[in-house]
């Protein structure tokens, strides 16, 4: 079995690779040659959340188990910590374990990417972010990659925090700005990235023609955007069933103002068998809930390049 740990993953892998390697897990699942199995999660108290991801691909086959830990950060390390493991999908034996922490919040961010370059208006030039935690700044990085935005604006519940989101900008080229929500407004393209129960933003705050890409809600519970805004939106999605269970579209599926079957698997589009974006004032709204397969498919492309660069270690297990 291989190791390939966390402090080396970031000179393995980038947001390029990363992004290749979710776009082709969504025409993957879309074809039907790749699934994910049933998420397995279980709240620990204190706000802290353990789980399991999993799925077999064409040429893998993993999980991911880890969860989200709020007290971390006050400990001087990342809230969400998991680590992936590979097995060989013909014989079933480990192949790999790979530190999870930089690959979740890599795939996260392309997956918002992968959505916003199939779903916003080639036009935008104003990205909204809501949020401003970790996976913030991987959010902002990956979006400028797809689209030439001209500023950015974002929101916090925590205003001091939103400093980092403005450096990230400012070292992308950038000008910042601090908004309440209803300036949210002025976003084209709008990324939320929290990990609230409660929503922020709601109808007033999203123009017509705005693609949303909502990346936070991955639980029972969680919530950030109106569940009316939900409803009108087009929504797509990596997993249709997590999303109308414990992603964005939980809320509005529960009160009976969005049927599940107006979902969309993104990977659909992407592989030519469902319409994108319809009109230019279409609200789009991707729901990621984060899919193992996702998970996996960085994971691999990881190892690959470990063992290309003589990097994986070898242990017996």
């Amino acid at each position: 079995m291989l190791v390939v740990p966390e402090r080396l993953i970031a000179g393995l892998i980038g947001p390029d690779e990363a992004f290749d390697a979710v776009a082709e897990v969504f025409r993957q699942t879309a074809g039907g040659l790749a699934r994910n199995f049933p998420v397995v999660r279980e709240a620990l108290g204190g706000g802290r959340q353990y789980g399991f991801k999993s799925g077999l691909g064409p040429d893998a086959l993993g999980v991911k188990a880890g969860g989200y830990f709020p007290g971390n950060a006050a400990r001087g390390i990342t809230n969400h910590q998991s680590v992936v493991t590979l097995f060989d999908p013909q014989t079933g034996r480990p192949e790999a374990m790979i530190g999870g922490n930089l690959l979740t919040a890599l795939r996260t961010a392309a997956a918002a990417a992968v959505s916003i370059e199939a779903l916003a208006r080639p036009e935008a030039r104003v990205l909204g972010i809501l949020g401003a935690g970790h996976q913030a700044a991987f959010q902002l990085r990956a979006a400028a990659r797809v689209r030439s935005f001209e500023r950015v604006i974002g929101w916090n519940r925590t205003p001091a925090r939103l400093a980092g989101l403005a450096a990230v900008a400012t070292e992308l080229g950038l000008p910042f700005e601090a908004v309440p929500p209803e300036r949210l407004r002025e976003a084209e393209v709008i990324v939320t990235v929290t990990s609230s129960t409660t929503w922020t933003l709601g109808i007033e705050h999203v123009a017509p023609g705005t693609h949303l890409a909502c990346m936070g809600t991955d639980t029972i519970g969680k919530q950030e955007v109106e569940p009316r805004l939900v409803a009108r939106t087009r929504v797509f999605t990596d997993e249709v069933a997590q999303a109308a269970t414990l992603g964005e579209a939980q809320h509005a599926v529960a009160q009976g103002l969005l049927d599940p079957a107006r979902i969309t698997p993104l990977g659909a589009v992407l592989a030519g068998d469902a319409p994108g974006r319809e009109s230019a004032d279409q609200i789009t709204l991707y729901d990621g809930t984060g899919i193992g397969l996702q998970d996996i498919a960085v994971a691999a492309r990881v190892l690959s390049l470990a063992r290309d660069r003589g990097l994986a270690i070898p242990v017996e297990i």
